[in-house]
């Protein structure tokens, strides 16, 4: 069992605390691609996920492949997301 999440953070989440429930399905969505993708280390190079006002910034440990970047690009723009494109990333 993986233990070390990343943190979820997100703008305005006193006031909008849905912003962090969209952050916590999406990082459930992203790590059940990644097993599918049989990439189980992945999930460890991620450490934070931050929702700021629409985009989802992703913080990593180690620098993502171009798969691992399109796992955050897809779950964002479901329904368990913002249902946007709109993703950064920074290592």
């Amino acid at each position: 069992m993986f233990l070390d999440h990343p943190t979820l953070t997100a703008t305005n989440s006193f006031t909008e605390p849905d912003r962090l429930e969209r952050l916590s399905r999406v990082y459930g969505y992203v790590a059940a691609l990644a097993d599918l993708a049989g990439k189980q280390s992945f999930i460890e190079k991620v450490s934070q996920l931050h929702d700021h006002k629409g985009t989802l910034i992703v913080f990593w440990h180690d620098s993502p492949t171009e798969d691992e970047k399109i796992f955050f690009t897809q779950a964002w723009a479901s329904k368990m997301g913002d249902g946007s494109s709109n993703v950064e990333h920074e290592v």
